[in-house]
């Protein structure tokens, strides 16, 4: 038991201090990207727009007397205010609204030229300036004025001002058309109440989750929805955290690259292979090309079949027959380009299949490899006894359906990596040996002191439903008995039966 419980200190340690320093990199690297990407954006931005900013300013003192750029007051990272610039839209002494820190619809302070800058959002281009000498990002939560800030939560200041605030955002994106919100005397009160918590809010889901990926669909959102055809367009949140660049980078690229070494790895052993019986030189060239086309294909036919969506650490294993179908339109098109295009060199159908099926069988392994190495972990462990140790070994006690969808949840939790399933036991003789879930029955519940110490199991789960009370405590009792510590699964099964039940009365009814 202190070597058990050494272990897990020991493991608490390793678990806790990697991550964060993981973390710690990561946000780094993350900084130092988008940083140089606003440096790198905001310098070309400048310089290019430059001619259009002289004939906007040209445009400002023709229109009425004033300054070109209005200097805003608003609160930056860690709270330190700064001079927001802005193209002027407003008059320079306006009569109505005069102190009002919002802008209304149809504003009489707002200049005729000043109502088609803020409509195509040209007047916050200056902010350019402010991002190329680091107060502000390209993308970030929008800076507010400083009353409102003094309205926020200390939780919503201590999030949303930890990072630069940026010229666009998801908030700013949703309440483009802000100013046609508000209406009326009670414009500062519809703010308040409506508008402003669901900013921050979005603020926040920003902040939590935000990356230089995330912020590149951030940017192609906002070009998207000030295209004057799609001005009205109804914008998802899930556009900006799991957009077209997050979809590229995360579901496609990541799994075009991975596909690539597979087939180069498994058409490079089906030509091994194929060489035992049969000679042929197709080259190096060409085997570089074979692989590059086949992964371009399987990604473009994966993508269009949805592979690309599916979370394949819990994905179902009928998801093989998918691939299975992918693979071979893969093998038919580029049999067919061999065929009738690249006809030189010729490989033939057999070769062709050989590697398919190799390729099949690397993808899928690919995919599946955590339930795999998990599986023969558990494998290791059953056979070396106590001198393997992988996770927190378990053992699950009961192999109906409370325990079959213990192990489903463990295996599809984020627990996984965590703990081991080394085997369960049941006092159904019928049982013995079979498995379930890909773990065998070892053996009754009076075994269990004696599986607990052969395999060194730290933790034991109670899973069965319906159990007598006093054959429940008795069990528990045998459990507590060992060294490992006990939890028990509440019957799960049962609290969905009666939550179905209750759903389908009023039905039948």
């Amino acid at each position: 038991m202190k070597q058990t419980t050494e272990n897990k200190k020991w493991r608490s340690k390793t678990q806790t201090a990697k991550p964060g320093q993981a973390l710690g990199t990561q946000r780094s690297l993350t900084a130092f990207v988008k940083r140089s990407f606003d440096i790198f954006v905001t310098a070309f931005g400048l310089l290019f727009l430059s001619p259009f900013f002289f004939l906007i300013a040209l445009s400002i003192k023709l229109d009425s007397p004033g300054p070109i750029f209005y200097k805003a007051t608003r609160v930056g990272k860690n709270g330190k205010p700064f001079q927001m610039l802005k193209f002027r839209s407003m008059y320079e002494q306006p009569r109505i609204n005069a102190y009002s820190p919002l802008t209304i619809n149809n504003d009489e302070r707002v200049t005729p030229i000043g109502k088609w800058l803020r409509a195509t959002k040209v007047n916050e281009l200056p902010q350019l300036w402010n991002v190329l000498i680091g107060e502000m990002s390209l993308v970030g939560p929008r800076p507010e004025d400083p009353q409102f800030v003094e309205k926020w939560s200390t939780e919503e200041r201590k999030t949303i001002l930890s990072v630069k605030p940026g010229i666009t955002s998801p908030a700013s994106i949703v309440y483009r058309d802000e100013e046609k919100l508000l209406l009326g005397d009670g414009f500062m009160d519809a703010y308040l109440k409506d508008i402003l918590p669901d900013k921050l809010r979005l603020d926040q889901l920003y902040v939590d989750n935000h990356s230089f990926i995330n912020d590149l669909d951030v940017l192609f959102m906002t070009l998207i929805v000030f295209l004057p055809k799609l001005r009205s367009l109804q914008v998802k949140e899930r556009w900006f955290f799991s957009g077209v660049f997050y979809t590229i980078t995360h579901r496609v690229l990541s799994w075009f690259i991975v596909d690539l070494f597979v087939n180069l790895f498994m058409i490079g052993l089906s030509g091994l292979v194929w060489r035992l019986s049969s000679v042929i030189n197709l080259g190096i060239p060409t085997f570089l090309l074979g692989a590059f086309l086949a992964s371009a294909l399987l990604t473009i036919i994966n993508s269009l079949l949805g592979l690309h969506r599916i979370d394949w650490s819990r994905a179902s294993p009928t998801y093989a027959l998918d691939f299975a179908i992918s693979v071979g339109i893969t093998l038919v098109i580029v049999w067919l380009i061999n065929r009738y295009w690249l006809t030189e060199p010729h490989i033939p159908f057999a070769l062709m299949w050989l590697m398919s099926v190799m390729v099949f069988i690397g993808l899928v392994a690919a995919r599946y490899r955590e339930r795999l190495l998990t599986g023969l972990a558990n494998r290791w462990i059953l056979l070396r006894g106590h001198r393997a140790s992988f996770g927190e070994r378990m053992l699950v006690v009961g192999a109906g359906e409370l325990g079959g969808l213990t192990i489903w949840m463990l295996q599809r939790s984020t627990f996984r990596d965590l703990f081991a399933v080394i085997g369960i036991v049941d006092d159904d003789l019928r049982k013995s040996n079979i498995e379930i879930m890909s773990h065998r029955v070892l053996g009754t519940v009076d075994d269990i002191p004696a599986l607990v110490a052969r395999y060194q199991i730290g933790l034991i789960l109670f899973a069965i439903a319906n159990c007598p009370p006093d054959r429940t405590q008795k069990i528990i009792s045998i459990c507590q008995s060992t060294e490992a510590n006990t939890i028990v699964i509440p019957d799960m099964i049962a609290v969905l039966r009666q939550s179905l039940s209750i759903t389908q009365e009023p039905q039948s009814t």
